[in-house]
């Protein structure tokens, strides 16, 4: 074979590696662009904001763009072809959604969807990605806030403007109490002494009383929600439903109570970042935080309910320490826009916790540990303590209960049951109205 002949050979050989090289990288240019898959769509409505969240398998650049008359947000997601599973959003809608009306979804272009989110009112946007993280994928968000906040210390006054008159009246009968006790008491004075005296009769409401200048604000804290279901027990049980009925019993309940108004962080199935839930609870001047929880260890045989206070000097145990790094975890979980100012003001805030804080915190926590060891089983006997980010107002006494493991079957079970649900929430309530008999609440500006 001559030289010429190999020489030929050789760059026909290259030539068709080159175009091979060529289509290789196109086809994964191509896949790369245009492979990506949705592989679920989830709507989170709630009066505070709306979630949107697409999970894909491949990160995906998202752009958007806001139109009035009708109010509308677009956006358009490039690298996707449309499919099943993305066309599911247009169903996942509720009609009770606050801002979301309908969306509509199709394919702009080859490689870009478009979503169209006809609005209620005007909205402003929060459009972020989230890397993987637990049981997700990456993931697009779609947050919906309103223009004008809601403003939750308004809301709170108004919905208990009865109370307010409620309390006026509750006040003035223990006034008129006291009187007629007094008066009572220098009669007997002015009698001879008997040989055998003779106890004035008290009723034990009566005894049981005491006088509130204003109403006492309990914040309920139902942990997790929305993207982050928390625990899981064995037989599926997730720990955002079991605790978010817990609280809302708890509300009722406290509800039922002259002198209290409750408030909760979230009254739903959505996400609450764990700064914002100590924010809620500041904004309505909350005098108490109470964050309720159901959590897992490692240990399936694990039992018995917990009380956790905040720590300055680190953790009180092991567990505890277990605990507070899983729960602060609950952010990555949930998924939070760091690029929004409000990281800001969260680590701000969560340096601002104080001594007297913590004393209060673990004196309340006290009192609702005794109520519910009188019927279920404890993990300790005392209030334990670590540095659980929701626990960090700086003026507002914040504990977090542990109503029991979900991942012991056996207190699963219990969790699902209302009874145990209705005990717990009871026990909370006691423990409450204990502390505060002790510690009643100094007096505000009139309405707060």
């Amino acid at each position: 074979m001559s030289s010429k002949t190999v020489n030929f050979s050789r760059r026909q050989h290259l030539k068709t590696s080159a175009k091979f090289l060529s289509f290789a990288l196109l086809l994964t240019e191509v896949d790369i662009a245009w492979g990506a898959k949705i592989l679920g769509v989830r709507i989170w409505p709630s009066a505070d904001y709306t979630r949107i969240t697409l999970e894909s398998d491949t990160p995906l650049p998202i752009t958007q763009q806001i139109l009035t008359n009708p109010d509308r947000l677009v956006v358009d997601v490039q690298g996707l072809e449309l499919n099943p599973t993305l066309k599911d959003i247009v169903a996942k809608v509720k009609p009770n959604d606050p801002y979301v009306s309908q969306i509509r979804v199709g394919q702009f272009q080859p490689g870009t969807v478009r979503l169209v989110f006809d609005l209620k009112e005007p909205i402003k946007p929060q459009l972020f990605t989230l890397d993987p993280v637990g049981e997700y994928n990456y993931r697009m968000v779609f947050d919906l806030y309103p223009t004008t906040p809601l403003d939750p210390l308004m809301a709170l006054v108004r919905s208990s403007a009865k109370k307010e008159s409620a309390l006026e009246k509750y006040n003035e009968e223990i006034d008129l109490i006291a009187q007629f006790a007094t008066k009572k008491d220098k009669e007997a004075a002015k009698v001879p002494a008997a040989p055998v005296a003779q106890a004035i009769p008290e009723t034990k409401d009566a005894l049981a009383t005491a006088k509130y200048k204003r109403l006492i604000t309990i914040a309920i804290d139902p942990g997790h929600g929305g993207e982050d279901p928390g625990a899981i027990g064995a037989a599926g049980s997730r720990e955002k439903n079991v605790v978010l009925s817990i609280a809302r019993r708890l509300k009722e309940k406290i509800e039922g109570e002259v002198y209290m108004r409750p408030y909760l962080t979230r009254d739903g199935d959505y996400f609450v970042p764990l700064h914002v839930r100590v924010q809620k609870a500041r904004r309505v001047e909350a005098d108490l935080f109470v964050s309720i929880h159901a959590d897992a260890f490692i240990e399936p045989r694990a039992k018995g309910a917990s009380v956790f206070a905040l720590s300055q000097m680190g953790a009180s145990s092991s567990m505890a320490r277990w605990m507070a790094n899983k729960e602060n975890a609950s952010d990555l979980i949930g998924g939070i826009n760091i690029k929004t100012q409000d990281r800001q003001v969260a680590n701000l805030l969560l340096d601002m916790s104080t001594t007297a804080q913590i004393k209060d915190s673990m004196q309340v926590g006290q009192s609702i540990l005794k109520q519910i060891g009188g019927f279920a089983p404890l993990h300790k006997a005392k209030v334990e303590q670590a540095s659980f980010a929701v626990l960090k107002a700086p003026d507002i006494p914040s504990i977090l209960v542990e109503t029991a493991f979900i991942s012991n079957p056996q207190e699963e079970a219990k969790l699902n049951d209302e009874g145990y649900q209705d005990r717990i929430a009871e026990a909370i309530l006691r423990g409450i109205k204990e502390y505060f008999s002790k510690n009643p609440p100094v007096a505000r500006r009139v309405n707060s």
